[in-house]
């Protein structure tokens, strides 16, 4: 028995930096960005990618060059349900105390934040940022200055701000967030000869559109850094050290599995990875174990990351053959056209695919691929063919198994 504390890999969370893989042509440009905030000059950068692609883990990663390599303070903030201006400088704010707190410098920057500053002994000392809306409105409306005076306090210290604004997504198509940064950008490059400040914004690709919508201007702020898959080589380096770390061998044949199924995205290689580790019970991962964790993983990957909506639907009895048939095709993670999945369909299923089709578009599931023309569609989000694949690969398993 291989008795077990911690798994290395981390779903749903980014990644450790010392585990973290790839993204090399983004770093370079991005950390030349860092390094010129440091020198004073204020850089905006916005990291663009789909849900899963592993933005948060990248930030992380950055974040971690900054305070070590240049000498910033680093604050990662997320802004996951956050809605308005007063929210977004309360967080950043927050955050910025919770950091800060055991510098020896705090005490230096303390009185800045008045009697807004609320201190939780429970389970050791933390501190909060506890101002009333009044005093938010106020902060929001000098933003530059509140940030200016804090790196003033600490410039001995510290060379600068980095901030990483983290899904951004709720606040993408709000007009007043989008007016608001553009006019705090304008100050800083009106008011300031240096401002040492960097920030990184990080959403889906569609949400950048929605924010540019909303102030066209904002997109001459914003270098855009896009993030794709994972290539196949880096998903293996990863689960290599990620498995080494826990001391697990992974035989070949286990590792091909693993990658091939991990298709190239951190939300899946994590899932894949966690799944499989709890499951080996000998330290060495084989075929078998890989498998299973890959089943494993395809029943969190719909609980977790699907909406309910979506993984009812994928799972109903109605539809869940015509799926099986999606799990067949080997051009499923491009898109597909109606008449490749109507030519392996049996009479009872072509029947209702139209009704399916229908079902998918208005979960947001599928679209129409206007550049393939008629009859083609492609997935909204790469996961789901991929949860699509895995559940099929899933259901002959058990099928086999009953039939044995």
């Amino acid at each position: 028995m291989n008795i077990k504390e911690n798994s290395p890999f981390t779903p749903g969370t980014p990644v450790p930096v010392e585990l973290f893989v790839g993204r090399d042509d983004q770093i370079p440009d991005i950390i030349r960005d860092v390094k010129q905030a440091s020198s004073g000059k204020q850089k905006n950068v916005f990291l663009v990618g789909d849900r899963g692609i592993g933005k948060s883990s990248l930030v992380a990663f950055i974040r971690r060059m900054a305070i070590t390599e240049n000498n910033l303070i680093g604050i990662h903030v997320f802004l996951g349900g956050a809605s308005s201006i007063e929210e977004v400088v309360h967080r950043i704010l927050d955050q910025l105390l919770k950091e800060t707190r055991e510098q020896n410098w705090f005490e230096k920057i303390k009185p800045l934040f008045g009697n807004n500053i609320k201190e939780i002994g429970l389970f050791g000392v933390s501190v909060s940022f506890d101002a009333s809306e009044p005093d938010l409105k106020d902060l929001a409306r000098n933003f530059p200055d509140v940030l200016y005076n804090i790196l003033q306090k600490i410039k001995e210290e510290r060379v600068g701000l980095f901030i990483a604004l983290d899904d951004i997504n709720g606040l993408a198509e709000n007009d007043e967030f989008a007016n608001w940064y553009k006019s705090f950008v304008d100050e800083i490059a009106s008011s300031y000869e240096k401002y040492p400040v960097f920030i990184m914004l990080t959403g889906l690709p569609e949400k950048r559109d929605a924010l540019i919508a909303c102030q066209p201007s904002i997109a001459r702020i914003f270098k855009i850094a896009e993030i794709n898959k994972l290539s196949d080589d880096e998903v293996k380096t990863f689960m290599h050290m990620a498995f080494e770390k826990a001391n697990i061998k992974v035989e070949p044949e286990a590792m091909y599995l693993m990658v091939q199924y991990s298709s190239g995205l951190p939300i899946l290689m994590h899932e894949i990875g966690d799944a499989t580790f709890w499951i080996d019970s000998d330290g060495i991962i084989d075929v078998g174990d890989a498998l299973n964790g890959v089943f494993a993983a395809a029943e969190q990957v719909g609980k977790k990351y699907l909406d309910p909506k979506v993984y009812r639907a994928v799972r109903s009895e109605r539809y869940r053959s015509i799926l099986r048939r999606f799990g067949e095709l080997q051009i499923i993670s491009s898109g597909f056209e109606k008449k490749d999945v109507e030519a392996k369909l049996t009479d009872p299923e072509k029947k209702v695919f139209h009704n399916f089709l229908r079902k998918m578009r208005d979960l947001g599931v599928i679209e129409s691929d206007v550049e393939k023309g008629k009859g083609a569609y492609r997935f909204v989000n790469e996961i789901y063919p991929i949860y699509i694949r895995m559940e099929s690969e899933r259901f002959k398993s058990v099928r086999i198994k009953t039939l044995l």
